[in-house]
This record gives structure tokens, sequence and C-alpha cells, in this order.
């Protein structure tokens, strides 16, 4: 049997109900842990401990008739939600898992998931626009404003662990930092300067922060401000086509958590490279850094406030994007040097 035709296919299913788990799950996971955040209970009904809530609330998005409200366009109403789930998952496609589980090896990885992230920030743009709606619209132009704010620093940030890596590849930036954690893009301890050790943690931080705006979580939810806005560019949508929507946001951020990973921790890297340590598949060292990371991203959201949208746009341009411009000079720099 010819593998070449079945593997492609086999990453695929695995992707789609990976990105499925996720969405159904990963909001389990956030309503459980706000409730306790919160000194409430949480989802606890159906199933043990709530667990079947999720399927419970597929099942009702399912079976619901999905409407088009009078009024809007139609092509680009429905087109939205599909806009808002496909590039994410096709961003999976370039992502390392381990060093042997990965769909498609790609030299240019990096340019390639931060493409298909511009394109998933035009499908709240098209659902915002296309739903007639003053809320929706609002919604829209603040998500575009946000995502063109907080894409600069982020990019910039990238650009150093280019220079110091060399490379675009996703799989060989997490090879380059094998070896333990005192080899990681966080704090290179072994392998850079001491200037540079210094700086990439600032990076991390920048690079952390921008995730948290770009998949338009708080306190940085300004696209979906429920307090506001409704619920956003999402007002008018409900069935599969809210869904959909719901499903792309949490998969951005696992593609954002997967990025965290692989850029700044070290990828499938073992926290120490000895026994017991290295007995642990690296596809589970993996999926338990980003699952930190999102879990990070679920206290964030139940802990701060949302702020406002000038102050959320003051901190990229007036600060940001200044820091991480001069630690791109000063990681050039370094380089040269030493």
């Amino acid at each position: 049997m010819d593998t070449s035709i079945w593997e492609p296919i086999l990453y695929l299913l695995g992707f789609m109900a990976f990105a499925g788990l996720n969405a159904a799950y990963l909001g389990w996971c956030e309503r459980k842990g706000a409730g306790h955040i919160q000194r409430r209970i949480g989802p606890k009904e159906v199933g043990p401990f709530g667990l079947l809530q999720p399927l419970a609330d597929g099942i009702k998005l399912m079976s619901k008739q999905l409407l088009v409200p009078q009024g809007v366009d139609g092509i680009l109403f429905r087109v939205a939600p599909i806009l808002a789930m496909i590039p994410a998952l096709t961003s999976m496609v370039a992502i390392p898992f381990s060093a042997n589980i990965q769909a498609r090896p790609l030299e240019l990885s990096v340019l390639l998931i931060f493409a298909l992230a511009s394109i998933a920030m035009m499908a709240i743009l098209v659902g915002g626009w296309a739903s007639g709606n003053k809320y929706a619209i609002i919604s829209a132009t603040r998500s575009v404003s946000q995502n063109v704010a907080y894409e600069i620093p982020m990019l910039v940030t990238v650009i150093t662990i280019v220079m110091l890596t060399n490379t675009m590849n996703l799989e060989e930036i997490a090879l380059k930092q094998q070896g333990g954690f005192w080899n990681w893009n966080i704090f290179p301890i072994v392998g850079q300067s001491i200037p540079q050790a210094i700086i990439m943690p600032i990076s991390f931080i920048i690079f952390f922060i921008c995730s948290v705006a770009e998949t338009n979580r708080a306190p940085f939810d300004m696209a979906e401000a429920e307090s506001e806005l409704i619920a956003g560019f999402m007002t008018e949508y409900g069935s599969m086509g809210f869904g959909l929507f719901m499903m792309g946001e949490y998969l951005n951020i696992v593609v954002g958590a997967c990025l965290t990973t692989v850029l700044f921790l070290g990828g499938w890297d073992a926290l120490i490279p000895f026994p017991p340590f290295t007995w642990i598949p690296g596809v589970v060292w993996f999926l338990l850094k980003i699952y930190i990371i999102i879990f990070t991203f679920i206290l964030i959201r139940w802990t701060y406030p949302r702020t406002q949208i000038y102050k959320l746009l003051n901190l990229s341009w007036k600060v940001l994007i200044p820091i991480s411009l001069v630690n791109l000079l000063l990681t050039a720099f370094f380089i040269k040097v030493f």
C-alpha cells in the first residue's frame, strides 16, 4: 500500500479530531477554571464533573437552524465562520509536535503561520461587516486595529529568533534548543552571550503579551467585549456559525501556544536531558508545555479586568513596538560582536 496518500489523510483526520477535542474541552476547562477562580462550581450536571457538557453543547449547536438575518451580505455572512476555522486548522500542518510528528516540514513554516494568522483576522472583519449590525462593525474595526498593532512587535520579536537560529523552519528552531532548559531561547544560558541571555526573556514576554492580544483574549478581548458590544462580530451568528467561530478561537489559542513552545521553550525537548525525564516521549513534553501556556491564558482572562481600547493600542504603539525594535537592534549587535 502506498503510504504517500494515506499519510496526509491520517494527519488531516488527526488534526480535525485534535481541533474538535480542543474546542470542546478547552471550553470546559475554561468554564470549570473560571468557576473555581471565582468561587463557583462550573459545569457539573451533564456527566461526572460536567465532562459531557461540551458534547451536549455541540449537539445543540448542530441541531439548530442556521439563520441568515435580513439585510446581511449572505455570501460573506456564511464564509466568515469558515475563514475563522480553516486557517487555524491549516497552521497545524507546519507545527512539529516532536522529532517524528509533523505533517509537512516546511523551510518557511514561521512565515506560513503568520500569513494564515492574517487570514483569520480577515474572518472577524468579514463577519462583522457582513452582519450589518452596528455593534458587529465596531467590533470588526477594533479587531483590525488591535491585530495590526500587535502583529508588529510579535513579528519583530520572531525576527530576533530567526537571527539567532539562522532559519525560519520551526523544526530546526526546536532542534537548536535541545539539551535541557538552559538551551531554550527563553533564557539561553549556554551557547549565547550573557547580554543575549538577558534580552531573550524580554522577547518572550513581548511575544506572550502579543499572543494574548492576537487571540482576542481578555484583558485584550475588545472585539468581543460583551459588556459593550453584546457578542461583537458574532452578535448575529447562531448554530454552527457561532460554533465555528468558537472553534477557530480556541484553535488559534492552541496554535499560539504551539508557536510559543517551539520558539522559546525548546519544542518537544525534555526539561532536563537525563532520566527519568528523557523516558517521557517528546510529544508528551510538547503537549504539557502548550497546555501550561493555555492554562495561563485562562488564568489571565479570569483574573484581570478588560482594558480600554485606547490603552490597548497605546500599550502596543508606545511601549511594545519601541522595546521590540530596541531588542532587535541589541540582538543584532551582540550577534555581530560575540
